[in-house]
């Protein structure tokens, strides 16, 4: 077995498992914030459920950025999308708003504990956004280098 269809196994095993990881996040902050986490904002000062109520937005948008940019990998590794179109700034992972610190001291705990773990995610994400972006590809013959040249340049 070559050392790049390891590499690309490897990829593979690791952007489905980080798409699974999103989606039961997801589907956890969606319980959470739609009908678990009503009895904790209820009890929360005025001004604590505001914070309660942008932060659930923030952790939805992060998770909805991380999920997108998996998608993107796994048309990649199926063929559906070029590396190059992947790379495109418009196909990145997108920032993730930031929670006010001060705010979150406030907040239930499990409300802490998907904020905790949606910025964790996107942290992971990001860096491996970060690394096939100044990362060229492995290339294993002069033909692939110049196919993905061609590629990068059309």
């Amino acid at each position: 077995m070559t050392a790049a269809l390891n590499e690309s196994r490897m990829h593979r095993r690791v952007i489905d498992t980080l798409y699974m990881d999103a989606m039961i996040l997801a589907d956890e902050a969606r319980s959470y914030f739609d009908d678990g986490g009503r009895c904790d904002r209820e009890a929360l000062e005025p001004m604590a459920r505001v914070s309660f109520s942008c932060e659930s937005l923030k952790v939805t948008t992060r998770l909805m950025h991380v999920i997108a940019w998996l998608l993107t990998q796994r048309a990649v590794d199926s063929g559906e999308m070029e590396l190059r179109e992947a790379l495109d700034p418009s196909r990145r992972l997108a920032d993730a708003p930031a929670s006010d610190g001060v705010a979150l001291f406030a907040l239930p705990a499990g409300a802490r504990r998907l904020i905790a773990a949606s910025c964790q995610l996107h942290d992971r994400v990001a860096r491996l956004d970060s690394a096939q972006g100044s990362t060229p590809p492995v290339v294993s013959s002069p033909v692939h280098s110049l196919q993905g040249r061609l590629a990068l340049a059309f």
